[in-house]
Parts: C-alpha cells; structure tokens; sequence
C-alpha cells in the first residue's frame, strides 16, 4: 500500500538517507530508534510536509512525494502528529468536525462519528468541552479521534505514548489494534519499542535516517542488538 524508495530528506541538510520501507493493506509496521534517529521525519517526508530530495514515494500506487499535504490527506494518509496538537480552545466536537475538513459527503460524516465515540466514549461525555482541559490521555484519544473523520486507509502515528501514564498507554495502543482491525494500515512511531514490537506484524530500526534493521517484529525483539539498545 506505501512504498517509501530510497527517499533523502531533510532540513537544508540531509536528515534521510535513502531511506527504504512499505507497509501493507491492513498492516501495522513500527518504526523504532533513538531520539533524532529520523523517525519524525520520515512521517512527515511521507506527509508532504518536507520535501523529499529524492527517492519515491508511493501510496497504493499513486506517486505523492511532490503531492501537498492536503493532497496526500485526500489520498488516504493522515498523521497523528507527536505532541497531538489539538485545538485548545475549539470543543471536543468542533476538533473531530474538523478532521473531515476535506471530505464532501456530510451523511457519512455524521455516521462517523458515533464511531469515534464507540472507540472512545470519554470524547462523547466531553464532547461540548475545550480541548484544551482535557487531560493527555484524552487529548491524543481526540488527536486519533480526529484523523479518522478523515476516513484514512493508513494511519501514521507519531509517538502516541508519549507522556502518559501506562493504563492511558495500554487504553490507546487497544484503540490502535481495533482500528487496525477495521482494515486500517497503521504506521507507527514509538520510542517505546516494547510496546511497538509487540503491536505490529514487521518493524524497522532506524539509526541517524538509515534503517539498520528490518524484519518480524518478534524475530527483532529477540535481536541482541536491539535488545541491549533499545529493549533494556
């Protein structure tokens, strides 16, 4: 479904380099690795929100490595940025409003989103309240809840656990296997690897923009490299 080539990019100076992955229709992949190993910016390369000096970029076919990020959205890849950047001041119910800023069929807008308050029913009982006063568990369950008014066909998230609590992790990570299992390809960046080897099907070690390793995420996890590294 997404093939990223031998894709360089970066901030005037290189922060990829030729950088190699692909996750499947109905997959979860993780990308692990150290701080500034490149792993936010492999997401955003894949967003259209840096500009890929070479290499390709494909999405079920399409190439989308000079597409807008808008573009990119309206294919089917959305972003659940790192740090989940909710409007503070806007309503629960006004942030999932909008995650459907480009979709045109308001009748299936409308039907999704009982479905995101299935997913997660602390959104439905504060679906009047600002953003902005929802704890952080609540505000990356409404950063997720958001993507997918966009009805993504692959979902790329940008360190979900990041400063919660391990029940609030736990409840997020069991949102992001019943997405999955929706038929929603997931792309997952954690520096939490435990939690992300034991999530996805195959992952990817990232090391200053290469991957230097690939494979099943259990056979990884066994790896002693990644387990004096990363695993400890």
């Amino acid at each position: 479904m997404l093939v990223v080539e031998k894709v360089t990019a970066g901030y005037g100076r290189p922060v990829l380099h030729d950088l190699s992955l692909h996750v499947g229709a109905r997959e979860i992949v993780a990308l692990i690795g150290a701080n500034g190993a490149g792993k936010s910016t492999t997401l955003k390369t894949i967003m259209g929100q840096v500009r890929a000096a070479s290499g390709r970029i494909d999405f079920d076919g399409v190439p989308l490595a000079r597409a807008s990020t808008a573009d990119v959205i309206r294919h089917g890849l959305v972003l659940v940025p790192e740090g989940r950047h909710v409007f503070a001041r806007l309503s629960v119910a006004e942030n999932l409003r909008i995650g459907a800023f480009s979709r045109k069929d308001r009748a299936a807008y409308a039907g999704d989103l009982p479905r995101v308050f299935d997913l997660f029913p602390v959104l439905a009982d504060r679906r009047r309240q600002e953003a902005g006063t929802l704890s952080g568990g609540e505000q990356q369950m409404l950063a997720i809840g958001r993507a997918l008014m966009s009805q993504p066909r692959c979902l790329l998230l940008d360190e979900p656990s990041l400063g919660l609590a391990p029940l609030l992790i736990q409840a997020v990570f069991e949102a992001i296997r019943k997405i999955n299992v929706t038929g929603v390809a997931i792309l997952l960046v954690e520096q939490k690897a435990f939690v992300a080897l034991n999530l996805a099907a195959r992952s990817y070690v990232l090391e200053n923009g290469r991957v230097v390793a690939e494979g099943e995420s259990q056979a990884l996890a066994a790896d002693p490299r990644v387990k004096r590294a990363y695993l400890r």
